[in-house]
């Protein structure tokens, strides 16, 4: 199976993980990780666009093949719920923009996935992300939730590749 680099990206208004992860459906390899900070004086529309221009950069810099993004599922209220599909859309459209085939996952499919449990915690995915890796430091809790995304990403590629199933790259 060819190796595939992905960008994972777990959304927000104010922080914005990243992770890009190498696979071929046995290995995977993490390339880089981060989060997006927003400064919270900055007004909403101006927050897009770093969202958008940052990660357009870690895109044109790593050549990811794909991306991949938390869906949103839940917010406490409407406004947050809109803010963050805002959010969620400046960093699918720097995807786009960029040629890259966009796949969407729930939290819950995500935490499946690396944890093997959908209701985990955040500091659990953050641990199993950390154990996968092997890494000594701690990750920043969206730039090890974006790194979920990706090995998600990956792991349900290399399947449908295995079971032969549509869909599979």
């Amino acid at each position: 199976m060819p190796v595939f680099r992905t960008i994972g990206i777990d959304p927000g208004s104010r922080f914005t993980g990243y992770g890009i992860v190498e696979g071929d459906g046995n290995r995977l390899r993490l390339l880089t990780n981060g989060t997006v900070r927003i400064p919270p004086q900055l007004p909403f529309p101006d927050r897009l666009k770093l969202i958008y221009e940052r990660l357009s950069c870690v895109i044109c810099d790593m050549r990811p093949d794909c991306m991949a993004v938390e869906d949103v599922f839940f917010a406490k209220n409407v406004k947050s719920a809109l803010k963050l599909g805002q959010a969620r859309g400046a960093a699918i459209l720097a995807g786009v923009n960029a040629g890259l085939t966009v796949y969407e996952y729930s939290a819950l499919e995500i935490k499946q996935a690396v944890v093997g449990y959908g209701r985990a915690g955040k500091d659990q995915v953050g641990e199993m992300i950390g154990c996968l890796f092997g890494l000594r430091e701690t990750l920043e809790p969206n730039a090890a939730d974006a790194l979920a995304v990706a090995v998600c990403h990956l792991n349900t590629q290399a399947s449908r590749a295995r079971w032969k199933l549509p869909g599979a790259l």
